[in-house]
């Protein structure tokens, strides 16, 4: 056996104390907390001389860093996630540039000198940003130089005063700083390229320095002062600091103290400033960063906060995601609620800045769940479509409106490779800065293998000695991590290897000789020792079963299986669909595009979907059964078919738990549910492989105590034309004749129609029949969502009929004023028509609308 003197094995880096709503917290005083066996000096990576030799960490007054990004090319993916980077080359990412008006180079602003032209936001960078860094993966010459003519662009568009890019600017003529922002990102990839491989370019210092003094420039009141940028300056600081590392412009601090005071305040009090999925999972970041140059750890602990209360709120489902769908809304937190596929990468690489900034492996867990579980799914298989909202329980994915079931009007669930502009840009970075972080650097000159996948990495350690290390594994769906390292001549630094939270027995072994470890879970082993060529560490991650109970989303279950969530292997049909037909916003791709090459699709479920799982109440997976497959051929494990492992569990169907009437899974009920229906064994597979799924089950009653699940309403359809002055783009005229009964005028779960965004305006709307029909009394139930929006309970409003061409009013019996809440009846003599209008004056500075109209005859009563 190697002697325990030749290393050293630390079994945590960073302690974890927990904070009151139970969420793990790492403290400013516990994260730099090591534990060292006996007779060995511990790395303590709080003191400030303790810095790196090889790779540019924080310099002084920063916080000292905790793990460093290795640069592009450091890291070279092998296995599934070369596959998938190898597919992105070949899907959007990597022809986008053919297809997307946005990367077109005539009249582009991102080319302009003058920052002028037709196309200059955040389009072509969120393209850039993955796409450079997915040509250094690949190495691929064509690549780097198509990414290059982006660099040069930017570079040569710096203008006298400072600024560069596109000259964006909003109507009162403060700069949009926003896709700058996502630019400098780019920049950063290429200067730490270059600088890797001895080739430094100082004009990206130079750009940035100057950059950033022009912004300091800039009256607080200009700045981020547009919605986007002003929820992102977290982006914009960042990269000071980034600039800072590299230069010790003292003079640097000061500016971002001033884009940290612009930035939206996300130190979460009672609400965050925004509810956006993708600002979410970018921008609740924003304190941590700032935490780097403050030292304070509340700013730190602001961070934390903002990600827990987030999963609190609307994150009570399987994959690491919440129910976002574009914003989060009270009330629609069912794991049929989704997440742009934006909010998927963007999640990732947070969770990665984190990881630098804290050390904690909790982000390191988090990634991996949304990586392996969440975004994978979003994706077709050949990466040539996505769709824009992806959900836990999504049974079907089609081109329909499914508003406001979802929080957006439009042929969001379908996979679609001309959709709405920022994901089909923007998802280009998560595999590539997934692959980037697999490994990172320590401030005592040793590597960290802070996520798992096969790679080889290539970095700078110990003494200055080059190692490359040999990762051989097939994870998540295998259970062991292998190391070779290779090393010139002899020399002594530390590996250190995260132990993820969910497994409890971790072993380890090196060359062979099996070492003692205990309470590794959620932390880091650390092993120093004098490595030789050919050493070699495996590391044994044991998977269980398990299952997770989500209590806030009505006592619903997931399975687990090690990283991986497992979901019903539901059937999947694929057809194809036109993309300008399913295109969504505006569509001004470059003309001429082959459909055959890009084209949508719908997937339609093939199999039943409405499973709740039987479990037993002692242990309950006692009978849920793993399998093991044949690895695919072609090394892509996330389709229904090839995944080389599965589970076979017990349920029965749920009969009454249908689509509702917005085409979506109905919500879930509170478990444990009654069911009539036989035991069947079904067949669950790994979430991200699913691009159909339930991933949270309702669980059936064992015996007596079940709850009756209630079928859906669904709406009927209307036997009368209606028209209306206006109607909001995002509501609906059938919905006021749908047959759906309002709970209460702020009513969210059903449709409406609303006059939004007109207000203190006289307005209606109609019912034509097709016969003349005999009328004695109308019905309203006012929408009005006060604490929420910009509707109310209308002024006043009177009802009209049409006697030949012309409008006359009823003769009111009843003149009281508007209700809120119920029905809001007016009765009248009877009239003979084939017309009826309610006429409605709004409040001042305020809207209203409508969510149901019920007419009456005098037969009926």
């Amino acid at each position: 056996m190697t002697s325990i003197l030749h290393y050293r094995l630390v079994t945590a880096i960073f302690a974890l104390t927990v904070i009151d709503n139970g969420a793990l917290h790492a403290d400013v005083t516990d994260v730099v907390s090591i534990v060292v066996v006996p007779n060995n000096e511990p790395n303590d990576a709080s003191n400030e001389s303790s810095a790196n030799n090889f790779y540019v960490g924080n310099r002084v007054p920063l916080v000292p860093s905790r793990l460093i990004a290795l640069p592009p090319g450091a890291v070279t993916p092998a296995g599934w996630l070369a596959e998938m980077l190898r597919r992105q080359r070949e899907g959007l990412t990597g022809h986008l540039g053919e297809i997307s008006a946005w990367l077109t180079k005539e009249d582009n602003a991102w080319l302009s000198r003058d920052g002028k032209g037709e196309y200059g936001w955040e389009e072509m960078p969120y393209w850039l940003k993955g796409y450079i860094e997915l040509a250094y993966l690949s190495n691929d010459p064509a690549m780097i130089a198509e990414s290059n003519v982006w660099i040069e662009g930017a570079l040569a568009s710096q203008r006298p005063n400072g600024d560069f890019g596109p000259d964006q600017r909003f109507d009162d003529g403060t700069r949009d700083y926003w896709a700058n922002m996502v630019m400098l990102f780019c920049l950063q990839s290429y200067y730490e390229y270059g600088a890797a491989n001895g080739e430094s370019d100082q004009r990206v210092l130079d750009l940035m320095t100057r950059y950033f003094k022009y912004q300091s420039t800039i009256p607080d009141d200009q700045m981020l002062t547009g919605y986007w940028q002003k929820m992102r300056g977290g982006d914009n600081l960042h990269s000071i600091y980034w600039l800072y590392n590299r230069t010790g412009d003292a003079d640097l601090l000061p500016i971002a103290d001033k884009i940290h005071r612009c930035t939206a305040n996300w130190t979460l009090t009672d609400d965050l400033p925004n509810w956006h999925n993708v600002n979410i999972a970018e921008c609740f970041r924003e304190p941590a960063t700032y935490f780097l140059q403050t030292h304070d750890s509340s700013d730190l602990q602001a961070a934390y906060a903002n990600f827990h209360e987030i999963r609190k709120r609307f994150g009570q489902v399987p994959g690491g995601m919440f129910g976002g769908d574009e914003n989060c809304r009270v009330g629609f937190d069912d794991p049929r609620q989704a997440t742009e596929t934006c909010g998927f990468v963007e999640q990732m690489l947070s969770d990665e800045i984190m990881l630098q900034i804290t050390g904690d492996p909790f982000w390191a867990d988090h990634c991996e769940t949304v990586a392996l579980n969440s975004y994978p799914a979003a994706v077709m298989p050949d990466f040539k479509s996505l769709r824009y909202l992806t959900a836990p329980n999504m049974v079907l994915s089609d081109a329909a409106d499914h508003a406001p079931g979802i929080d957006n009007s439009g042929p969001f669930l379908v996979m679609n490779p001309f959709s709405s502009r920022c994901c089909q840009h923007n998802h280009s970075h998560g595999w590539p800065y997934f692959a980037k972080h697999l490994w990172m650097a320590t401030p005592d000159n040793g590597v960290c293998a802070a996520m798992y996948s096969a790679c080889e990495v290539d970095a700078m350690v110990g003494d200055g000695t080059c190692v490359r290390i040999v990762e051989s594994t097939k994870y998540p769906f295998d259970e062991n991590i292998n190391l070779t390292i290779h090393v010139d001549q002899p020399d002594s630094f530390p590996i250190y290897m995260r132990v993820p939270a969910w497994c409890k027995d971790a072993r380890l072994s090196i060359d062979g000789d099996v070492q003692p470890i205990e309470n590794a879970s959620g932390k880091y082993i650390r092993i120093h020792r004098t490595w030789n060529d050919s050493d070699t560490v495996s590391l044994s991650l044991p998977m269980e079963t398990s299952l997770q109970t989500w209590a806030n989303n009505h006592d619903s279950v997931s399975v687990n299986h090690g990283p991986l969530t497992f979901s019903l292997k539901v059937g999947e049909r694929y057809e194809r669909k036109s993309s300008v037909d399913t295109a969504i916003g505006d569509s001004s791709w470059q003309p001429g595009v082959d459909q055959d090459q890009w084209p949508s699709f719908e997937i339609r479920p093939t199999t039943d979907w409405n499973y709740g799982l039987v479990l037993d109440g002692d242990q309950p997976v006692i009978d849920f059964e793993v399998h093991r497959h044949d690895w695919p051929a072609d090394d892509f494990p996330f389709t229904t078919e090839s995944s080389p492992i599965t589970i076979t569990a017990t349920a029965r169907k749920i009969p009454q738990w249908t689509l509702d009437r917005y085409g979506l899974c109905a919500v879930l009920q509170d478990s444990p549910v009654e069911s009539d229906q036989s035991n069947e064994r079904v067949t669950l597979i790994p979430m991200g492989a699913a691009r159909l799924r339930i991933s949270a089950f309702p669980v059936i009653a064992n015996g007596e105590g079940g709850r009756r699940w209630i079928e859906p309403a669904k709406p009927r359809p209307s036997e009368f034309r209606i028209s209306a002055s206006h109607t909001n783009a995002g509501d609906s005229l059938d919905a006021i004749d749908d047959g759906l009964e309002p709970q209460n005028s702020s009513d969210h779960d059903i449709p409406r129609m609303t006059w939004w965004d007109r207000k203190g305006t006289m307005e209606w709307v109609q019912y034509d029949f097709a016969d003349p029909k005999m009328i004695s009394d109308v019905s309203v139930f006012w929408f009005d969502d006060t604490g929420r929006g910009e509707c109310r309970v209308p002024q006043s409003w009177k009802v009209l009929y049409r006697d030949g061409d012309q409008w006359k009013p009823v003769l009111d019996s009843q003149t009281a004023s508007v209700k809120k809440d119920r029905w809001d009846k007016r009765a009248f003599d009877p009239v003979m028509t084939k017309a009826m209008r309610i006429e409605v004056q709004l409040r001042p500075d305020v809207s209203s609308g409508i969510l149901e109209w019920m007419i009456g005859s005098p037969a009926a009563q």
